[in-house]
């Protein structure tokens, strides 16, 4: 890791508000408003990633706008030693549109554009172009439902009541226990 990427990890990791920094200073292509980034780590080639408004990844995403294959087959053992491999870094884009949730442990490889009004499930790979509406999730990608079905099938969820909030990093031991006995209810119908 160079110096740079380095210095800008360190603020990343000690800003008060990381997204407020990830957008003053400038270090994606674009890092649109009411746009939020749970990772702590800058990743590599960052000025090659464009996130739109309103996007949100969950913890652990991890964005590789490249890969390393190059080097190993630059260096390859072969049978025949005057063989020269002069293969190039793989290097390119991932632009994600407007409105736009990445569940946690996703990856998203380069060369990838996300439309928006999607949503990706936790764990997902990302390892070709998505078409905005729809929800998409699976090794690698694929589509579940439309953007609209699910916003449809969660406004169908019980919701907890509005006297219990979140509390900075934490819930509270009321709101806590009403979810527990919630969960325990649901299964025991």
């Amino acid at each position: 890791m160079d110096i740079r990427r380095l210095w800008r990890t360190l603020r990343l990791y000690i800003s008060k508000d990381r997204n407020v920094y990830l957008r003053k200073a400038h270090i994606f292509a674009n890092f649109g408003e009411h746009s939020t980034m749970s990772a702590r780590k800058i990743p590599l080639y960052p000025e090659l990633i464009w996130i739109g408004n309103n996007v949100r990844l969950a913890a652990n995403v991890t964005m590789v706008p490249h890969d390393m294959i190059h080097a190993m087959l630059n260096h390859r053992i072969s049978q025949d030693k005057e063989e020269a491999s002069h293969f190039r870094e793989y290097i390119g884009c991932i632009r994600l549109e407007d409105n736009i949730f990445v569940g946690a442990n996703s990856t998203i490889l380069a060369n990838v554009c996300i439309g928006s009004n999607t949503i990706i499930g936790a764990g997902t790979l990302v390892n070709k172009d998505l078409d905005g509406g729809y929800v998409y999730a699976g090794v690698p990608a694929k589509k579940i439902c439309t953007f609209d079905e699910f916003v449809q099938k969660r406004s169908c969820q019980l919701c907890y009541p509005q006297c219990y909030k979140r509390e900075g990093d934490s819930i509270g031991n009321e709101f806590a226990q009403w979810l527990w006995n919630d969960f325990f209810q649901s299964r025991n119908k």
